[in-house]
């Protein structure tokens, strides 16, 4: 009898699915760019963001979003299927209490006889003894399910806070831009107001003035396109964050590329790609995709069904607790497959391809992961050379612009040359704030696809 018990108790506590092991990963084992051995997802967001407005609006959008809702509520649903088929390996019990009248003839002649039965008892219904696992594997596909949806709202929320900072940037170099364009109206207007005083005065002509009008109309053109953009930028950015976004947390233009945002940490190991969502949400699907093995070849073996019941029955209701009522049944039952006309082998061999599937979708993964990151460092390499490339073009096409115009009011100069470096002088500002926006965005790049973290 108790090797009989410790036998049910040890059933359902193994499986038969393959012994997991994790693939290798198919990419190169550091970085070329890397450094150091600190984590990105060791950096929280609120760590990672540094702008004050930027932190308010992402911390609406992660009580806010719609997107974050959806992941929670699938987080729910697979805990609720989890559990459901982790049930299925208990016994189920249930309680009943009952009363049946019954009439009937006992033979010609004699009056109909009535009889009521009453009974109060407990019931096991037919439960599955595990003894190969089935169920086991079961759970254990369920629990790795569940988990990868886990993962998958981590990677809700990673992405979340970087197309809010990369939606924050766009709106704040459009802005820029805005300010560029309006400035280069006020400066076109100046030269436009030089040209037409120099053509009264005899020392120009008008076909300097209407040169002079392109630039003008151009940056006129570029307000109105920009004015647009700038208001399609904050419809993305409130979309995102789940509701409407005050004024005051709008910015105005961007700033330096280190004043928003953290350097964010990315060691030579390219271990530090598992700590991607996405990498371990296809890693736990693989997982499932395993334990599913298990009970597809548990499926071939004998299955142990046991239904009992156990309680009172009497003719008396008052004799019901009182006399000597107890009734049992145990009826235990052995099924072993024969012929299923090859769906058990069809069963097993879609298992063991789902698991192939699943072994490629995370090798892919992680070769996705491993472009990015290093997509992202060269960019990271060469940004602040950009930059100040930029700079120095700013500053030496302002300077251009400067003398060309002291030059042809002097009338040393023709005004082409003032127009050429008037155009010049627009189009690297522009450029500037391209640079700028892509070495803050770069940050933002590497946070998302580094796993950074959420605490």
């Amino acid at each position: 009898m108790n090797r009989a018990l410790a036998a049910l108790l040890l059933a359902g506590c193994w499986s038969m699915a393959p012994k997991y092991e994790r693939p290798a990963a198919p990419i190169p084992a550091s970085f070329g760019g890397g450094a150091g051995s600190a984590r990105a997802s060791d950096l929280a967001w609120r760590d990672f963001v540094r702008e004050p407005r930027l932190r308010q609006i992402i911390a609406q959008a992660l009580v806010q979003s719609r997107d974050l809702r959806k992941a929670v509520i699938a987080i729910e649903s697979a805990r609720a299927q989890y559990r459901i088929q982790r049930a299925q390996q208990l016994p189920s019990l249930d309680a009943a209490v009952s009363t049946t009248t019954t009439r009937t003839i006992i033979a010609p002649g004699f009056p109909p006889q009535t009889f009521t039965e009453y009974s109060a008892g407990v019931g096991l219904s037919t439960w599955e003894i595990d003894l190969f696992g089935r169920l086991k594997s079961l759970s254990d596909a369920r629990l790795q399910a569940y988990l990868s949806t886990v993962e998958a709202a981590r990677a809700a929320q990673i992405s979340l806070i970087g197309e809010i900072a990369s939606a924050y940037l766009t709106l704040a170099a459009d802005k820029s831009r805005l300010a560029i364009a309006n400035d280069t109206v006020e400066s076109s207007k100046h030269t436009m107001d030089l040209t037409e005083a120099l053509v009264g005065g005899g020392t120009s002509n008008r076909g300097d003035y209407w040169q002079a009008a392109t630039v003008f109309q151009q940056a006129r053109a570029d307000v109105a396109l920009l004015t647009a953009a700038i208001a399609q930028d904050r419809d993305a950015l409130e979309l995102l964050a789940g509701g409407p976004v005050a004024d005051s947390l709008l910015p105005d233009a961007l700033p330096d590329p280190s004043a928003w945002f953290a350097d964010v940490p990315v060691g030579l190991s390219s271990s530090v790609l598992l700590d991607r969502p996405d990498v371990a949400q296809a890693e736990h699907d693989l997982m499932a995709a395993n334990a599913n093995i298990g009970a597809a070849r548990a499926a071939f073996f004998p299955s142990l069904t046991l239904t009992a019941s156990g309680g009172l029955a009497s003719l008396g209701l008052a004799a019901l607790f009182t006399g000597p009522a107890s009734v049992f049944t145990i009826a235990p039952s052995l099924a072993q497959p024969l012929f299923r006309g090859g769906e058990l082998e069809a069963n097993l061999a879609y298992s063991e391809s789902q698991k192939r599937l699943m072994v490629a979708s995370y090798e892919l993964a992680i070769q996705s992961a491993f472009r990015d990151v290093a997509d992202a460092l060269a960019t990271r390499a060469t940004i602040q050379e950009q930059l100040a490339a930029q700079k120095d073009l700013v500053d030496a096409s302002t300077k251009s612009f400067d003398l060309a115009e002291a030059r042809y009011k002097a009338g040393v100069e023709s005004f082409l040359t003032t127009l050429v470096a008037q155009r010049a002088l627009y189009a690297a500002k522009n450029s500037l704030v391209a640079a700028q926006l892509a070495a803050l965005g770069n940050r933002v790049t590497l946070y998302r696809v580094l796993g950074g973290g959420l605490k």
